[in-house]
């Protein structure tokens, strides 16, 4: 796939890429903004190096994407409601991270978020990178059995585990982020295993760690095993694209078709990092 725009570079076997000669800061026309989408489409996840943006700006990229999404249980920043301080201090809990589990954007929601958009604005000198999973992948290497079985299914997805009255964030973990827990949480949503992409028409693994709490019309013990095998095969080696953060990278990721993790390996460093997410569609089946 050419492209006139913008130069890409592909960083992995399983997708990725960056995007360089581009400057969001300073505006980019409607045919760059295009050029972006598809290769955020072709590689599910783009890094865009050296963009100095301020939360405005942060918004503004966004808003070229599609309209911005809900954000259920993380406060927006004094400088713009709907963009998130992802921060961890130097000083707190070595054991726990925002992210820091395989999982899909708030995929609990009715329509779950189309694009990620994360801005790099203080990393430690070393580690804090975010880890990729193509679900494309993981779906295409099941058997042609298991896709049978898994293409009548749905998951049910909630916010329960990591947000809901018991969640270890009620306890001041991570004290710098405005992260909201309570009762609202405990909601389900059943949503397609096998998901078809809205805009690609590829079909993806959908089901997550973080959210996919069981399959619908089963117990959580009786889903435990199918989704833990699922969960262990859709982060396999070779589906895996890492992303190493610069200061002022831009990352955008398609959740319909990765799941990501924020790797906790910096301990006695800040990270501080900005994101916004983009409204997307009701999970279609495949």
């Amino acid at each position: 796939m050419s492209f006139r725009r913008i130069q890409v570079r592909q960083l992995s076997g399983a997708g990725g890429a960056e995007i360089t000669g581009v400057n969001l800061a300073a505006g980019a026309d409607d045919q760059t903004i295009a050029e972006i989408r598809r290769a955020l489409l072709e590689h599910l996840v783009v890094t865009i190096p050296d963009q100095p943006l301020d939360d405005a700006a942060l918004a503004a990229v966004s808003e070229r994407l599609g309209p911005f999404g809900l954000e259920p249980c993380v406060e927006g920043s004094e400088t713009h409601p709907n963009v998130i301080a992802v921060v961890k201090e130097a000083d707190e809990t070595t054991r726990f991270n925002f992210g820091g589990n395989w999982h899909s954007d708030w995929s609990f929601q009715d329509t779950p978020p189309s694009f990620t958009l994360l801005h790099a604005r203080e990393l430690p000198p070393v580690g804090g990178d975010t880890l990729f999973a193509n679900q494309y992948l993981a779906w295409e290497s099941l058997s042609p059995g298991m896709q049978r079985m898994l293409s009548g299914l749905r998951g049910m997805h909630s916010a329960r585990r990591p947000y809901g009255p018991q969640s270890v964030f009620r306890k001041g973990i991570l004290r710098s982020m405005k992260i909201r827990t309570g009762e609202e949480a405990l909601a389900e949503r059943a949503h397609p295993i096998a998901r078809r992409h809205a805009e690609t028409g590829r079909t993806a693994l959908y089901a997550n760690q973080g959210y996919t709490i069981r399959l619908e019309d089963m117990t959580e013990a009786e889903s435990a095993g199918l989704l833990g095998y699922l969960h262990e095969h859709s982060i396999r080696p070779e589906f895996i694209i890492r992303v190493v953060w610069r200061p002022g990278m831009l990352t955008i990721w398609d959740n319909r078709a990765v799941q990501h993790m924020a790797v906790n390996d910096y301990h006695g460093h800040r990270r501080e990092m900005h994101r916004t997410t983009i409204r997307g569609e009701e999970p279609l089946a495949a």
